[in-house]
Formats: C-alpha cells, structure tokens, sequence
C-alpha cells in the first residue's frame, strides 16, 4: 500500500546534518522517493501533501543492533553490582542459560526484541549458541531455539539475522564442553554445518548466517569449515575476537599466534566477516583487519559493564574496517548510547575530543550495521531501500533545545516516538503496537529466574 510521510527533518545519505521537511514516499514495504521541500512546497513531480503521514522530530533510517544475546536480558540490574570480572559475569550468565527451552526462549525474546523496536531497532544479529537441551541432547526439532528466535522477531516485528554459531570446546587448548556448555555443541563443525544447514526460515524477515564463538570455542583445523560454510551461500560470518587479555594470552600459547592472526590465517577474515568487540588488538592485528575489510562491532555499554576495556576504534576505522554496533548483553538497550559511546570512551582512552563526526555514528546504527547482518538493502532514506523509519522526538526534556544533528550526544531509546519497518508501524506514539513489553518482559524473566 503507498503512503507517504512528512518528516519535519531526515538524515538522508552523505548529509553531515539533517534535512528540514523532506517527503517520504513508500510501497510495497520499500522507498519510491525522497523529496526534500523548498520553501514549504514540494518540489517537481510531488502533487500533494494533505495524505502524508506527520513526522514530527528527526526521522532516521532503521537502526540494526549487530550483536544480540536475547537470553542475557534476564540478568539486568542481578550481576552490575557484583565484584568479579568477565569469567565470574559467565558463571551466572550459564544459570540463566541452564533454565531455558524453546517456550521460555520465545517468550523472553519476544519481549527482548519488542525492548528492541521500541529503542528504534529495525533488525537484530543474534549470536545464538543456546542449540540443545540443558545436557546436550538434540530437541527432537534439532533447530527448535533457532525457531523459537525467527518467531520472536516476528512477533516483534523487526527483522532478524540469525548467526548460528559453532561452539565446539571450552578453552583453545581444547577441552571439551561440560556443565551448562554442553548444550552449545554439535561435536565437530561438519555436524553443526549439517544441522544448521536444514533450517530454512520460512518467511522474509529472517535470514541465517553464522558465527565462530571464538577460538576457545572452535579449533583452528575447524574454523575454515564454518568460514567455508558461510562464504559459500554468501551469508555473514561473525566472531567473537580479543574480547580478553586471557583469550590473546591462551591462543598465543597454544598457537603461537594472536587470534586475529590465527584467523586470518584460516581464511576466516574478510568483507562478509564481523569481529565482535576487538577490544584488544595489536597494532598488527589492527591492519590485518582493516586490510581484509573485516567489519567490527563495537559494543561498548556491555564492555564497560564486564569491565572489558576499550579498544581502539578510530584506528580500526581508519585501517579500513567498517564499524558497526550491537547490545551484546542488553544491559542497556539503547543504539544512541552505543553510537556516543564509541566517541566518549574513544576520549577516555586519548585523553582528547573529536574522534567521530555525527554522520559516522549514524552509519555505524545503521547502514553497516544492516550490511554486517546481511541486509544491504537497509540502512538509508534512499529510493529502493527497505522503508524502515525511526522517527525520535525533538521536544522531550533530554532533547528540546538541541539541534538535530546532535541527537546522538543527546537522545535515547525512550525519545523514539514512532517506528516503520519495511512500510508497517510498529511502534506508535512510543508504544510497541502488539506486545506489552513490560509485562511481558517482567514474565518472561520471573520464568527463568525465580
């Protein structure tokens, strides 16, 4: 059905700022036209006004979350204030995964990715690991959690990249999975390509690809068997990379090598391929990634929440690696909070200002991240592309008085007053259309807590 929306300003492609009044058309789930208003008329070949949609606010493309773990969502507000690090982060994290099965998983998905739209988030990247049952035995549907995540997002109404992932052993050296680890594993990457291979989502809004956990979870004789996979349907491939000082140390032990190098050295780097965090590179393993163009998502409220450090994104960028950005943990759900991160914890690392224009930020919510996740056809107010709007309010008590190109200093997830995607509203007014994301959210927690 066309429709026709009337944005106060829209952040169109290769602006540095938004564009006052600017008319977007759509149909059949996509952009027809973009027309930028002079002097409160349309220009040439628009006819009329009095049908389009009012946007008020700053109308942006569909932000992608690239790097989702649905099921940490339960553990907000139960590990922050707890002493520890990463490794005793993971112990509660493997109770929580310990509990779940393929209804307790849609449920608390469902609510995570509707958390999602409602923070203007048009497609999600799950790193989804959560393959069996609680001791390792196959569900009689061997996909059933990858089915219970497709049916979440469609309940959710955004789009999903579900990245099946290959995790095989629990340490570089290669011990094997035990406890609550069981449950990730095929055996050997040949079974997990087979049984990954038969799930066919029936539906346009999800698409499979893949992901290496890291090179704890895959040997490095199987990492080109799951690159290989992947780079032959041409989908994404992400990877857990350098996330810990432990994991650098491990690897260099065993193999001799970085893990970046390692895999570089496996054929797993590349254009189609995402580096999860890269929060502790070398100066080498930075140049190997921008050289291979292998993409990296920065996922910053998660790794100041575990304590991860801050890794260098502006070199990382400018070595050539598209940046892109995720939730990872959900400690917050909030895409203006990960884009101004990547520029306030690039000032803590230097000690200066000014690393990231505002426009780079919007690319990196939005353009590559949707082309990280395998949908290049999304991430611009460009005619062709996928009509996804998120529209963020002007006049809230975080946002009035700030121009709008200053959104991502300022704005959050509670300024998104309405979101399209693929031409459907699904969230108006600041309100999920179909799911009552509290409620469920508390529901779906209290199930696989209490």
């Amino acid at each position: 059905m066309p429709m026709s929306w009337l944005a106060e300003y829209a952040w169109l492609p290769e602006h540095a700022a938004p564009t006052p009044d600017v008319l977007i058309e759509t149909d059949g789930g996509r952009i027809t036209a973009v027309t930028p208003l002079t002097a409160g008329r349309p220009t040439a070949g628009v006819e009329v006004l009095g049908d389009a949609v009012r946007l008020p606010g700053l109308t942006l493309p569909g932000l992608a979350n690239a790097h989702s773990h649905a099921f940490h969502r339960a553990l907000r507000g139960r590990t922050q204030g707890r002493r520890g690090d990463f490794w005793t982060w993971r112990d509660v994290m493997y109770d929580v995964a310990q509990r779940l099965d393929p209804d307790s998983y849609l449920a608390l998905a469902r609510a995570a990715y509707a958390e999602m739209a409602l923070a203007g988030v048009t497609c999600v990247g799950e790193f989804h690991y959560l393959h069996h049952g609680p001791d390792g035995t196959r569900y009689d549907d061997p996909n059933a959690m990858s089915a219970a995540l497709v049916e979440a997002a469609a309940h959710a109404g955004i789009r999903l990249t579900l990245l099946d992932t290959c995790y095989l052993t629990a340490t570089v050296a290669g011990d094997p999975l035990a406890g609550p680890q069981r449950r990730f594993g095929d055996g050997d990457a040949l079974r997990w390509a087979d049984r990954v291979g038969g799930f066919t989502p029936d539906n346009d809004h999800a698409r499979v690809g893949a992901a290496i956990h890291s090179v704890r979870a895959v040997p490095a004789e199987q990492l080109a068997t799951v690159a290989g996979w992947a780079h032959r349907r041409g989908a994404p491939l992400h990877v857990h990379l350098s996330e810990q000082p432990a994991e650098n140390d491990a690897c260099r032990a065993v193999h001799g090598v970085t893990p970046t190098r390692l895999l570089a050295d496996r054929g797993v780097l590349g254009r189609h391929t995402t580096a999860v965090h890269a929060t502790h590179p070398t100066g080498v393993d930075v140049a190997l990634l921008g050289e291979s163009r292998t993409g990296v998502c920065l996922c910053p409220t998660t790794e100041r929440d575990l304590a991860d450090g801050i890794g260098p994104a502006r070199r990382m960028a400018e070595a050539g690696s598209p940046l892109s950005l995720g939730s990872d943990s959900h400690a917050v759900v909030d895409l203006f909070e990960e884009a101004r991160a990547v520029e306030l914890d690039e000032r803590l690392r230097t000690r200066r200002r000014g690393h990231f224009r505002a426009d780079e930020l919007l690319t990196a919510a939005t353009r590559t991240g949707h082309a990280a996740l395998g949908w290049g056809d999304a991430g611009e107010l460009a005619v062709g592309m996928r009509a996804d709007l998120v529209t963020v309010r002007l006049d809230t008590a975080r946002t009035a008085g700030v121009p709008p190109a200053g959104v991502f200093f300022a704005a959050g997830a509670a300024d998104v007053d309405q979101v399209v995607v693929d031409g459907r509203v699904v969230v108006r007014d600041g309100r999920h259309l179909t799911v009552d994301v509290p409620v469920e959210l508390r529901d779906a927690i209290e199930a696989v807590t209490s």
